[in-house]
């Protein structure tokens, strides 16, 4: 009689566990299609501010489109951005008070440090007359997509944005990138 119990909950357990490895693998295949619908709002932002696909550009707005753009943008940012730092919060809560400790605090304080400058700056550009922002700091760069008026940006456009950049981080004029979205 007992074998025949351990035998049943032996065979429950692991229909539970495939269960569970198929639900996983069933989250993990949407996950997929909605990285590959972010990746394509991505390649609408380009340099010349032209979509990557044409029919995409067909279906929206020019002006729909970058706002999307900017908003899958600032998605995907603020994501990979909530992933470190929970990572990192591990990290000091079970490495405490050790040198990968201090390493991970150092690390979540520059990253909350860069989060904020990035905000300010987006908010600085914004409140300077352009319609959208995303600013992206990078180790030795910092690159900034704007909403550029049809004309595109003029010479004192990117002076101004260059001196709120400049003003709200320590990266010189050689370490900024400009990307206008039309």
């Amino acid at each position: 009689m007992k074998i025949w119990k351990r035998n049943a909950i032996v065979a429950t357990v692991l229909v539970l566990i495939c269960a569970g490895v198929y639900l996983n693998w069933n989250a993990s295949q949407k996950t997929a299609v909605d990285l590959t619908q972010t990746l394509d709002a991505q390649q609408v932002l380009s340099s010349t501010g032209a979509s990557a696909d044409p029919a995409l550009e067909a279906a929206a707005e020019p002006a729909a489109s970058a706002a999307d753009a900017f908003a899958q943008i600032r998605l995907s940012r603020q994501e990979s951005r909530d992933g470190a730092v929970e990572l990192l919060q591990e990290t000091l809560a079970y490495e405490d008070g050790s040198d990968s400790a201090a390493a991970a605090a150092v690390s979540l304080d520059n990253l909350v440090r860069d989060a904020l400058a990035e905000s300010q700056i987006e908010s600085l550009v914004i409140a300077k007359g352009f319609a959208d922002c995303v600013a992206y700091m990078g180790e030795n760069t910092i690159s900034i997509a704007v909403s550029a008026p049809a004309e595109g940006l003029a010479t004192s456009d990117v002076a101004l944005i260059s001196d709120i950049v400049t003003a709200q981080t320590d990266y010189t004029l050689d370490e900024i990138r400009i990307i206008e979205v039309k």
